[in-house]
């Protein structure tokens, strides 16, 4: 005999949470079995997914951990331990009394890893990227005019044996992409600032995970990577700071747009794992 459906505080009736019988399989929105292994993982990954797209919406209920725990397969434990990673990254409140309640987005921890790939895996109009790149600008070009400010002889040494190698490898495609992260790194490690440096370490990691952010290069890219880069250098060689963050601002900027693809489908996740042309 079927259960009565259950319907938990604050759920809307189309996310009705229903046990599965014999006859009946287990709902969409909650998978019931999940990969033996790291279920953990697994299924706060599934969470993370339908609170970024709103398929679990602000201030909404999760179901209680036992009906929860069941759809998923795992123990409550599991589920608890789970539920607790979700408050770590601020998409949750537990209240005693109350239960778990998805929180606003400007209460998520948008830096921490599974929360910013899936909020880039999901990010069907590039706005996310959008909003990632002014920020990676903003940080790279302070950056930038902090080295420019501060030259040293062995910095700008560095900078200079990063772009030889990106001019040396522009035939080979893999190689200059990697030249051009190390010249990015290396920038933001010759600054000295270190929050900067680790919140664009992480932005810059993220992005260039998805093949959307990489984009599709003109026949030209290498040739306008290595002109901006140059700029940048240039600027940084003549203690010019505020040359030095313009160029870095507008390089980041126009690579973009010069890569952006319009709006399209989502990309599955782990796919496009290469690395980005800037």
């Amino acid at each position: 005999m079927d259960q009565e459906p259950f319907h938990p505080q604050g759920w809307s009736s189309d996310k009705v949470i229903r046990m599965p019988t014999e006859s009946q399989p287990a709902p969409r929105l909650f998978p019931r079995r999940l990969p033996a292994g790291r279920l953990g993982v697994a299924v706060v990954s599934e969470l993370v997914d339908l609170i970024v797209t709103g398929q679990l919406k602000e201030g909404e209920l999760l179901p209680p951990e036992g009906p929860l725990s069941e759809h998923f397969g795992v123990s409550r434990t599991v589920l608890r331990e789970s539920v607790k990673r979700l408050e770590e990254k601020g998409l949750v409140i537990v209240s005693q009394g109350r239960g778990t309640q998805v929180r606003a987005p400007g209460y998520w921890n948008m830096l921490d890893p599974v929360v910013l790939s899936a909020l880039i895996d999901n990010d069907e109009t590039l706005g996310v990227l959008d909003e990632l790149t002014i920020v990676r600008a903003s940080l790279e070009s302070a950056m930038a005019g902090a080295v420019a400010a501060s030259r040293s002889a062995d910095g700008l040494r560095r900078l200079e044996n990063a772009l030889t190698t990106m001019r040396e490898s522009q035939s080979e495609t893999d190689s200059f992409r990697q030249a051009d992260v190390v010249f990015h790194y290396a920038l933001m490690e010759i600054s000295g600032n270190r929050l900067a440096e680790n919140i664009a370490k992480h932005l810059y990691k993220r992005a260039v995970e998805s093949s959307r952010y990489q984009g599709i290069d003109p026949p030209d890219a290498f040739a306008l990577t290595l002109k901006e880069h140059a700029a940048i250098v240039d600027a940084i060689s003549r203690r010019d700071v505020a040359a030095a963050q313009k160029a870095m601002h507008d390089h980041i900027h126009i690579s973009w747009e010069r890569r952006r693809l319009p709006d399209h489908a989502p990309q599955a996740r782990g796919r496009g794992r290469g690395q980005d042309s800037e």
